[in-house]
């Protein structure tokens, strides 16, 4: 069966994308990049083949699509800037087979500027076509909330920016297929930025709310009280919570280096967010010495160290952060968590706790860091000599809250 359409990068925001394609009826080609791939289980991948989907390794399958999308992950380098590497391969995989009237769509994480002033030349100069004129190209910022069931590619409203009005017409057609509601962007830039804008927020609201955990602890007010009240305003107010740090695939973007200038509220939220783990690790020692004991020789348990809940995904988890300092002050840390068989830290094995109630019992500290909705907090709580919940969701009274 000929495709429709090439995903190219099936990692946390390919292989959604794929997956809503072949749901609404459309042969997907899926392109791996060589990224971490995406989690799908052997009843998931047969529903998927069944549908129309096909995996491919040979780049020329490229180019019998009339629409690709450009799914590569774009992480932080060590330097803290975007790093495009995968982009560039997938870029140039591509451009060696690209088809005129094809519709190329770049979703992955970017600065303003990367789909017309990188990504474009590399098209380009690989295919001998030009943008706008002999193909179409468009950037569409990835709107994919991992484990969110209320919200699927379907009801989730697409943002769409093209070179040309003609690139986002054609841009926006495609994206029709797939959900309810297509918003044209500008073009390029204003598409790019609104994913900037996106993700900064997330990341500038939940330092202010971990800024207030620390300021509530100080003064002894019970914050998970204050964001309940708080979340009944109806206008002006959206409710964000605290935690031991921030992961996942939407790193915070702070615009310095190529556009010039920086954005000063998300640089300083960056380093409020940044310096949670040590504030968790703080917590912990100071509960362990309030009750007679050493953070050296102590027996931590983490429970879940995933970056968000009910998924097996490590992507910047703080979880790693806090085992290699609670390491490095002597204690002897293990984890549990019902999505991760196995766990390093620096190429360090973490021991896994395989009875999750016996752990508990035993370590002299558990600390919630990611609530799984199959921990019963209630009997945990019983079980824990000592609980620090990060996340408020253990019963009131049960456990230190952050």
């Amino acid at each position: 069966m000929p495709a429709d359409l090439a995903v190219i990068g099936l990692g946390p925001l390919g292989l959604p994308l794929a997956q809503a394609a072949v749901a609404a009826g459309i042969p997907t080609l899926g392109y791996h990049t060589g990224e971490e791939p995406g989690a799908l289980s052997p009843a998931e991948l047969r529903r998927m083949l069944s549908g129309g989907f096909r995996p491919a390794t040979d780049p020329a399958a490229l180019g019998r699509v009339r629409t690709v999308v450009i799914c590569a992950p774009t992480p932080r380098g060590a330097d803290g800037r975007i790093d495009l590497t995968q982009l560039e391969t997938a870029a140039r995989a591509l451009a060696g087979h690209l088809r005129p009237h094809t519709t190329v769509i770049l979703e992955s994480p970017v600065l303003p500027g990367t789909t017309e002033d990188f990504l474009r030349p590399l098209l380009e100069q690989g295919s001998g076509l030009l943008a706008g004129r002999d193909f179409h190209l468009a950037h569409s910022p990835s709107r994919v909330d991992p484990g969110n069931r209320a919200f699927t590619p379907a009801n989730t409203p697409k943002v769409i920016g093209g070179l040309t009005p003609a690139c986002t017409e054609s841009a926006a057609a495609f994206y029709g297929r797939l959900t309810d509601k297509v918003v044209r962007a500008r073009g390029l830039r204003e598409a790019e930025t609104v994913q900037l804008l996106e993700t900064n927020y997330r990341h500038v609201n939940i330092a202010l709310v971990n800024e207030m955990a620390v300021l509530c602890h100080d003064l002894g007010v019970d914050l998970w009280d204050v964001v309940r009240c708080a979340e009944t305003k109806p206008f002006g107010f959206q409710a964000f919570r605290p935690g031991p740090g921030v992961g996942g695939h939407g790193v915070p973007q702070d615009l310095s280096g190529p556009a010039g200038r920086g954005l000063r509220m998300v640089e300083l939220a960056q380093k409020v967010n940044n310096r949670m783990p040590r504030y968790v690790v703080q917590r912990a020692a100071t509960l362990l010495n309030e009750h007679g004991k050493s953070a050296r020789g102590a027996r931590v348990l983490l429970l879940g160290v995933t970056y968000k809940p009910d998924l097996a995904d490590l992507q910047g988890t703080p979880a790693e952060e806090i085992a290699d300092r609670l390491t490095g002050l002597g204690a002897s840390v293990s984890y549990h968590d019902p999505y991760v068989p196995a766990w390093s830290v620096l190429d360090r094995p973490v021991p896994r706790a395989d009875a999750l109630y016996e752990a508990v019992a035993e370590a002299d500290l558990t600390i919630l860091l990611q609530h799984h909705r199959t921990y019963d907090l209630q009997g945990l709580s019983v079980k824990a000599q000592l609980l620090l919940d990060t996340r408020g969701a253990a019963p009131l009274g049960a456990a230190h809250r952050l």
